[in-house]
């Protein structure tokens, strides 16, 4: 046992501190292969209390069923018929399990549609597992929300429901362009740029929840829980506490890491257009926005390009990694850690010699977290690893 962990179990016997200030420091990790040969996956999950079923979601369409380190022969979902556009950043975007699904079956996609003027617009969609738990019943669709996209970039695209209210939040990009020229990060009026919160348990499609933030602007949207943000292609919960992680993807100059704790009551603004992580967006003449709240980290664009939010361990294979908030970079294939106790950024780590040695990923779209809060690598050339301790 190093000097260290001692240090922290001797001082745990008589004080309260901080686990990011305490906390035997993470050892070394290495990659596992769990399964290869797909087509652009972007993302992986796993139904609530089941680890031995992984679900791995294509861009193009597909999520296909990898039960105990095999992938089953067809397809769980196939709704590349239904996208508009599987490229760029577009195609099937989110994919996620209801809660009970165990109960009713179901689960939620965000996908591109057909309806393309010239970008696909974004369906938000409910399906059902069918009677053979393998496959989902494709008549089961329903529509809860469409949101119209002007352009075919930063269409954001992450579904996840909260551990501590059972909403299902959505996340979406301020639209594309440059610079966000319409301003829809700031915007109240919009459904782009933002973290959205939807009650779909008490009405169909869905309703709003009634703590959700009351906005000034009469024409506020409803479903806005947190704005200010470019692209949040990724974002997850910590699913022991619900504090909430958004990686969002920078215009030319920072990449951020925005960290909202359990017990926020949203409207929380991350100040794009007018800031770009925790700097002035160049160019931006405006940018003290009141109240507006800075990343807990953030990078240069000169040393990575395109953030790819994480999850915070919470797994049991990597007990040193227990409450490590990893993340990574889709353009330079990097991947970082760090502990963050509400207040301080400790143990920062580049994991990249670990995790991404040269040449085995040409990006990394996601990262994914199964029933059992294990973690994985999504490598978009067509495989998915589990990330372990070395041995």
């Amino acid at each position: 046992m190093d000097i260290r962990r001692i240090a922290c179990m001797a001082t745990l016997l008589l004080i309260p501190i901080t686990l990011a200030n305490c906390h035997p420091a993470t050892g070394p990790l290495a990659l596992e292969l769990v399964a290869d040969g797909f087509d652009k996956p972007l993302y992986l999950t796993s139904e609530p209390g089941d680890a031995t079923r992984l679900y791995v979601v294509e861009q193009g369409g597909k999520v296909w069923i990898v039960e105990n380190g095999t992938r089953l022969a067809t397809p769980f979902l196939d709704v590349s018929g239904l996208l508009g556009n599987d490229g760029g950043e577009q195609g099937l975007l989110g994919f996620v399990f209801h809660p009970d699904y165990a109960q009713n079956g179901y689960f939620y996609i965000n996908y591109s549609n057909t309806d393309c003027q010239p970008a696909c617009n974004t369906t938000i969609a409910r399906y059902q597992v069918s009677a053979d738990p393998n496959a989902a019943d494709a008549a089961s669709a329903m529509e809860v929300m469409i949101i119209e996209q002007p352009a075919t970039n930063h269409n954001g695209g992450m579904l996840a429901f909260g551990p501590n209210d059972g909403y299902l939040y959505i996340a979406t990009g301020d639209g594309g362009g440059g610079n966000d020229p319409n301003n829809f990060g700031q915007r109240l009026d919009t459904r782009l740029g933002k973290i959205l919160r939807i009650d779909v348990d008490t009405a169909e499609p869905f309703a709003i929840p009634s703590e959700n933030p009351q906005f000034d602007p009469v024409d506020a949207e409803p479903a806005i829980w947190d704005y200010g943000l470019r692209n949040p292609w990724r974002f997850s919960f910590d699913r022991m506490t619900g504090d909430l992680w958004i990686g969002d993807v920078g215009q030319g100059a920072r990449e951020e890491i925005n960290f909202e704790p359990a017990d926020s009551t949203g409207a929380n603004n991350y100040g794009w257009r007018n800031r770009e992580g925790l700097i002035c967006r160049p160019g931006e003449s405006n940018c003290d926005l009141p109240g507006a709240i800075d990343p807990i980290h953030d990078y240069s664009q000169s040393v990575s390009r395109s953030v790819t939010g994480g999850y915070v361990y919470r797994g049991s294979a990597i007990p040193d990694a227990q409450g490590t908030y990893f993340f990574a970079d889709y353009v330079s294939a990097k991947v970082w850690s760090l502990r963050y106790d509400g207040a301080t950024v400790a143990e920062f780590m580049d994991r990249s010699g670990e995790l991404t040695p040269p040449g085995l990923f040409p990006a990394i779209p996601s990262f994914g977290e199964d029933a059992d809060g294990e973690l994985y690598l999504i490598d978009f050339g067509g495989a998915v690893y589990r990330i372990v301790a070395a041995t």
